[in-house]
């Protein structure tokens, strides 16, 4: 996808979206209600379930676990390319970072830190160990690495409401909105 090339959802999908995101634990049968109550949308419990399922396979969201924040450490990870090694060495860190279970979240960034990685782990020296491990298999590719602890971690979730101003972008989205208000 291009830099500002988004998902092409429908309004309705995105208020389902949105009120699965508000009631993550709630029955396919209760977002039905939830749904008639507060967006005046009226579908079977089948047929939330069927466009979740679909949304979910097309990618618009995935459903995640994320554990209590204080059972782990998190740290952000910055790395800056050696670039005459790029070409030899970037697909081998890519595909390692990407498959490493204490990556939590791996990105892009425009600055001179072109890779970024939230991780998380028990403790200090497990993390030490693990970019000493990482230098060890990498380091012909990295230029420069900063890491920095995330020492108290405030909030980790998404918002329902980050999904209104998609719903504010077109007519039938807005009508879902003021039938929420």
């Amino acid at each position: 996808m291009g830099e500002d090339e988004s998902f092409d959802v429908s309004p309705r999908d995105i208020a389902i979206l949105k009120a699965r995101v508000d009631h993550p634990t709630s029955s396919t049968r209760e977002l039905s209600r939830i749904l008639e109550e507060e967006y005046g949308i009226t579908l079977s419990h089948n047929r939330i379930n069927e466009i979740l399922r679909t949304m979910s396979e097309e990618e618009i969201f995935r459903e995640t676990i994320l554990p209590n924040r204080e059972i782990f450490r998190h740290y952000l990870f910055r790395v800056s390319f050696n670039f005459p090694n790029f070409e030899d060495n970037w697909r081998d860190c890519y595909d390692a970072l990407q498959s490493d279970p204490h990556v939590l979240m791996f990105f892009t960034a425009d600055s001179n830190y072109q890779w970024h990685a939230i991780s998380q782990f028990r403790t200090d020296d497990e993390m030490e160990r693990w970019v000493h491990n990482f230098f060890k298999e990498h380091g012909d590719l990295i230029s420069e690495f900063h890491n920095t602890m995330l020492h108290t971690v405030h909030k980790f979730q998404t918002e329902a409401a980050v999904f209104d101003t998609i719903l504010a972008e077109t007519e039938e989205g807005r009508q879902y909105l003021e039938h929420n208000e």
